[in-house]
C-alpha cells in the first residue's frame, strides 16, 4: 500500500506540473514574436504575468509533495491536484486568447467582438488568480521568495480583474473559458458601464509595473485602455450611501459633500465651461480631485492621506467594497496620478497642492508647519530652464545645497515642480549640472511623497544613463538614488528592468570604495525581488562578489556576504556561486570572519549545501565541522541556528 501511495505521489508532481509547466513555456514563445492589434498592451501584461510563474511550476515539479496521514498510510491532498487542473484551464484559455487577441483589428470587427475579447480577458486573470489562491504552498518545498513572487503576482492579476470590471458566475467563465475565440458569440459585457467611462482623453499606455507613458492612437484608445492600465473600476458604492472616514452618510449629504468639494477646488474658476472631474479623479473617501492616490490590497484607489486615517483608525476593510483587506499596504497608483496631472493640464485646472497656507497634509490627516521661502524656490526653479548654461549651472547648485538641508526645502522645491526640470537636466553634456542635478534628485528622493513624483518624471532611464558614462561622483549619486527609490517594492521591478542592475555590477568592479558601497546597497535591496536575482547573475555578479570576498584589504567583505545571502536561495544564482567555487572561502571566514561574517557565511552555506551531497564533502574535506561547532556555541543567535543546521546536514 504505501508503494502505491508513494507511485501516486511521484505521478501526481510529476503529470500534474507537466502540462501547465508546458503551457508557460508555449506561452513565452507566443510573447517572443511579438504582440499587435488593438489589446497589445492586455497581451503583453497577460503574458509577462503567465511568464512569472515558471519559478513556480519548476519548484512544484522538483518537489515531494507533503501528505497527510490517513490512518497508517500517508496520502497527497487532493486539493493540490485541483488546484493545478484549476491552473491548467485558466493557461490553456490564456494559450488560445493570446492569439487570437493580437490579431483583433479594431478597425474591421464589431464592437461586440472586442467585448467578447475583454471579457476573455477579465475570465483568464481572474481564474489564474484564484487558481493561485487556492494552491497550498504548505504541500510543497515552495521558497520564500518564490511565494512572494506568486503573490505580487496574484496582486496584480487581482487588480487587473477589478479594473475589466463586472460580475463573474461561474457559468460565464466556465462559457469563456471553453468556447473557441473564433465563434461568432452574441457575448453581452458585465458592466458596459466600465468601459464607457474607462475611455479617458489620450489615456497613456501604462504598464502598471514598468510605468511608461506612450500615447494611443485616437481608434486604439478605447480598447487598449481596457487593460492594466485602467483607473479604477471594480464595485461601487449603493446609491443610497457615501464613505466617510467616520460614518456611511445619506446621499443627499454626500451629493452636497461633492459639490462643496468640486467648489472648493482651487482652480474652479480656471475650469474650461462644462468641464466636470472624473469620478475615477476623485477619492472615494472625500470625494476631493487626488492629489497622491494610492491602491489597497482590494485594488480600489483612494488619496493617501485618507486612507491612511482609515487604516490608523482601526478599520480592516475597504471602504468602498466593505471586502477585508489582505494587508495595509497602500501601493502608489503612478498611472492614476499622472493622468489626473494630464487632465489637469488639458483642462486649464490648478493641479491639488500638498501645501496650502503654509502647511502640509501628513498621512495621518494632521497638518504640518512648513517653512521656507518658497518665492525664492520657485524663481530658482525657473532659472533651471534657462537658456544660458551659467544660470543653469548656478540654479542646480543651489537646488542641490537647499535641498540637503531640511525637509522643508525638499517639499518645497518638490511642489514649485522642480522635479521634472532636474530630471532633463540628467542628461546634459555639463558634467558640472549633471552631478548636481542627480544629487538634487538623491536629495529630494529622501522625503517619501517626492519618490512618486520622481517616478512620476521617468526619472530611472536618466539615473542609469549617469550610473553608466557619469564622472565617478555622478556615478555614486545616481547608485544611492536608484537605493532610495527601490525601497519602494514595486519600484523594485521598474528599476530591475531599466538595465540599472548591469550598470550596478559594473560600478561594483571599478568605483571608489564609496561607490562599491553605493552599488552594493543598491543591488541588495533590488535582489530582495525574485526577478532581479536572475539579472544580476547574468550581469556576472558572483566574479565580482568573489573577488570582493578575495581583497586582502577586507573592506567589501560584509557588504558581499549580506548580497551572497539574498541570492543563495535562487537556483541561478545558486549554480552560478557553485561554479565559483566560492566554499573554500565561505569556510575561511567561518574560522576567521567577523561575528557578521561568520553568521552569513554560515546562513550561505545551508542554502548551498541543502540537498547537495556534493557540497557537503567539500564542507567536510574542508574541516568545517570544527569550525561551525565554535559557532554553534560561541556565535549570534542566527549564527548558531544556521551552524547548527549544517551540522544536522554534515551528520
Amino acid at each position: 500500500m504505501a508503494v502505491a501511495v508513494a507511485v501516486a505521489v511521484a505521478s501526481f508532481t510529476g503529470e500534474s506540473t507537466q502540462m501547465p509547466l508546458r503551457l508557460v513555456r508555449d506561452i513565452g514563445r507566443i510573447s517572443a514574436a511579438g504582440f499587435g492589434g488593438g489589446f497589445k498592451k492586455d497581451c503583453a501584461d497577460l503574458a509577462r504575468r503567465v511568464s512569472l510563474l515558471t519559478y513556480l511550476l519548476e519548484e512544484i515539479r522538483d518537489s515531494v509533495v507533503k501528505s497527510k496521514p490517513i490512518g497508517d498510510v500517508l496520502v497527497a491532498s487532493s486539493s493540490c491536484n485541483v488546484s493545478l487542473d484549476e491552473l491548467t484551464v485558466a493557461l490553456q484559455a490564456a494559450k488560445r486568447l493570446l492569439p487570437a487577441a493580437s490579431n483583433f483589428d479594431p478597425e474591421n470587427t464589431s464592437d461586440g467582438a472586442a467585448r467578447k475579447i475583454a471579457f476573455q480577458f477579465q475570465c483568464v486573470t481572474y481564474t489564474l488568480e484564484k487558481a493561485l489562491e487556492n494552491l497550498s504552498y504548505e504541500r510543497f518545498d515552495i521558497s520564500e521568495e518564490v511565494q512572494e513572487q506568486v503573490e505580487l503576482v496574484r496582486l496584480q492579476l487581482r487588480r487587473a480583474t477589478e479594473r475589466y470590471g463586472g460580475s463573474l458566475n461561474s457559468k460565464k467563465l466556465s462559457r469563456a473559458l471553453s468556447e473557441p475565440l473564433d465563434k461568432e458569440t452574441d457575448w453581452k459585457q458585465p458592466n458596459p458601464r466600465a468601459i464607457g467611462s474607462l475611455h479617458l482623453d489620450n489615456v497613456g499606455n501604462v504598464d502598471h509595473e514598468v510605468k511608461v507613458m506612450d500615447d494611443f492612437s485616437q481608434k486604439g484608445d478605447s480598447l487598449q485602455g481596457l487593460g492594466e492600465n485602467q483607473t479604477n473600476q471594480a464595485v461601487e458604492i449603493p446609491k443610497n450611501k457615501s464613505v466617510s472616514l467616520e460614518v456611511c452618510q445619506p446621499n443627499e449629504v454626500n451629493v452636497l459633500n461633492k459639490a462643496n468639494a468640486m467648489k472648493n477646488h482651487k482652480g474652479e474658476e480656471n475650469r474650461k465651461p462644462n468641464c466636470t472631474i472624473p469620478d475615477d479623479f476623485l477619492c472615494p473617501i472625500s470625494l476631493e480631485l487626488m492629489r497622491d492616490p494610492v491602491i489597497v490590497s482590494t485594488g480600489q484607489t483612494y488619496e493617501r492621506c485618507y486612507i491612511q486615517r482609515w487604516i490608523d483608525s482601526g478599520n480592516t476593510t475597504c471602504p468602498k467594497t466593505q471586502q477585508k483587506l489582505q494587508n495595509l499596504s497602500l501601493t502608489p497608483n503612478y498611472v492614476l496620478r499622472s493622468l489626473i496631472a494630464q487632465w489637469c493640464t488639458r483642462n486649464n485646472v490648478e493641479q491639488p497642492r500638498a501645501i496650502i497656507n503654509g502647511r502640509i497634509k501628513k498621512s495621518d490627516g494632521s497638518f504640518r508647519d512648513v517653512t521656507g521661502d518658497i518665492a525664492a524656490i520657485e524663481l530658482l526653479v525657473q532659472k533651471l530652464s534657462s537658456s544660458s548654461i551659467e544660470e543653469r549651472r548656478e540654479a542646480v547648485a543651489r537646488i542641490r545645497s537647499l535641498s540637503k538641508r531640511s525637509t522643508d526645502n525638499r517639499i518645497l522645491i518638490a511642489e514649485a515642480g522642480a522635479i521634472p526640470t532636474l530630471v532633463s537636466l540628467l542628461t546634459s553634456d555639463d558634467n558640472l549640472t549633471q552631478e548636481n542635478a542627480v544629487t538634487s534628485v538623491l536629495n529630494l528622493s529622501i522625503y517619501e511623497n517626492n519618490k512618486s513624483l520622481i517616478m512620476i518624471a521617468n526619472a530611472i532611464p536618466s539615473i542609469v544613463q549617469v550610473l553608466r558614462t557619469g564622472s565617478m561622483e555622478a556615478r555614486e549619486n545616481a547608485a544611492a538614488t536608484l537605493f532610495s527609490l527601490s525601497l519602494t517594492d514595486e519600484n523594485k521591478i521598474l528599476i530591475g528592468g531599466s538595465g540599472a542592475i548591469t550598470a550596478l555590477v559594473e560600478l561594483l568592479r571599478v568605483g571608489t570604495i564609496r561607490g562599491k558601497k553605493d552599488a552594493a546597497t543598491a543591488l541588495f535591496n533590488l535582489c530582495i525581488h525574485q526577478g532581479n536575482k536572475g539579472r544580476a547573475v547574468r550581469a556576472g555578479i558572483i566574479s565580482a562578489l568573489l573577488d570582493m570576498l578575495k581583497d586582502e584589504s577586507g573592506s567589501m567583505v560584509d557588504e558581499s556576504l549580506t548580497i551572497l545571502s539574498v541570492l543563495s536561495s535562487n537556483q541561478e544564482a545558486k549554480a552560478a556561486i557553485m561554479k565559483a567555487n566560492i566554499i573554500p572561502v565561505l569556510v575561511g571566514l567561518l574560522d576567521t570572519g567577523l561575528p557578521r561574517n561568520k553568521e552569513n557565511a554560515s546562513a550561505i552555506l545551508v542554502s548551498l549545501c541543502k540537498r547537495d551531497p556534493v557540497s557537503l564533502a567539500c564542507l567536510n574535506r574542508l574541516g568545517a565541522v570544527i569550525y561551525l561547532t565554535d559557532i554553534a556555541r560561541n556565535g549570534t543567535e542566527r549564527a548558531k541556528r544556521k551552524a547548527n543546521s549544517l551540522l544536522e546536514l554534515l551528520q
